[in-house]
């Protein structure tokens, strides 16, 4: 018999790997979420909504979180804990803390209660395709039972190693990620104002080692405003580089680049560009050196 699912956090990323975890024959539970249209869209395919944590643990028997951080992840399973049974696993897709996890971990095993770390990668509009990137981490029969759901939402999983290690990966790819995009922001807001063509600076990075996937994403709204293909938001900038640079320091790793990147952030977000997209940096890079550049969306 396959498990019931319960789902915890339908927003931007969530919603869609919850629909798909629905299309493809689990039966899915959700907690209710403040985007009420994700809500009425997932019961009218048939989910179910509990009102409180106590009723998604009864129709549960593996619970994902897609949560802001690890305070709203340990702010839900604590709430859940008085309610879970022994056997039940707790899969937490999201970009959190490898140590809460671990603590986090420890404490549900002393119920009999499994936890596997799952953070993904890509867009909401890979999630609405069911084709996000996966990350496991955890002990490898709990990894085992839950890889089928979740490659409902994932055609790339990759196994990581224990509870924590597929967080840390995340934590380190988000740095090369967001870096990268900054890179690109600052690149062509100079090209803006050097005057250089946008249409053969893309030809030449696409010909070159600087060509990336962050690159492609944000390319289409250098040459035709077109924001579609990198729709997280300046904002979540800050925890990308914050939780970098906690590992890193932790461990004693370099942060130079790390640092200037969260200067830049900080600007970015005292500018009040917060709400703003990845691929917006470029025109919002710069306005803030005072060049000319398409308009920035609202």
């Amino acid at each position: 018999m396959r498990a019931r699912v319960g789902y915890v956090g339908v927003g931007l990323m969530g919603h869609g790997a919850a629909r798909n975890i629905l299309e493809k024959g689990w039966a899915l539970t959700i907690l209710g979420h403040r985007n009420r249209a994700n809500v009425a869209d997932l019961v009218a395919q048939g989910a179910i909504e509990a009102a409180t944590p106590e009723a998604l643990v009864a129709g549960s028997d593996v619970i994902f979180l897609c949560l802001p951080g690890a305070a709203e992840v340990e702010a839900v399973i604590g709430a859940m804990l008085p309610f879970l049974r022994a056997g039940m696993i707790i899969v937490d897709k999201s970009t959190g803390s490898p140590d809460v996890s671990r603590r986090l971990g420890a404490m549900l095993a002393e119920h009999g209660v499994g936890m596997v770390d799952a953070p993904i990668g890509r867009t909401p509009k890979e999630a609405a395709q069911g084709r996000l990137s996966s990350l496991l981490g955890g002990d490898a029969a709990h990894v085992a039972a839950v890889r089928p759901i979740v490659a409902a939402y994932a055609d790339t999983i990759i196994e990581a190693g224990p509870l924590g290690a597929a967080l840390l990966v995340k934590i380190v790819n988000n740095f090369v990620s967001f870096t990268t995009a900054l890179v690109i922001g600052e690149t062509f807001a100079a090209a803006s104002t050097l005057g250089v063509p946008f249409g053969p600076l893309c030809a030449m990075i696409e010909a070159g080692g600087s060509n990336s996937t962050m690159f492609q994403w944000i390319k289409p709204w250098i040459l035709e405003g077109d924001d579609s293909l990198g729709r997280g938001r300046l904002a979540g900038g800050k925890g990308v580089l914050d939780a970098y640079r906690a590992a890193a320091r932790e461990s004693g790793a370099p942060t130079v680049l790390a640092d200037a990147a969260a200067g830049i952030v900080e600007a970015i977000l005292a500018a009040g560009h917060g709400g703003a997209f990845v691929p917006h940096l470029p025109g919002i890079m710069a306005a803030m050196a005072g060049a000319p550049f398409r308009p920035i969306p609202e």
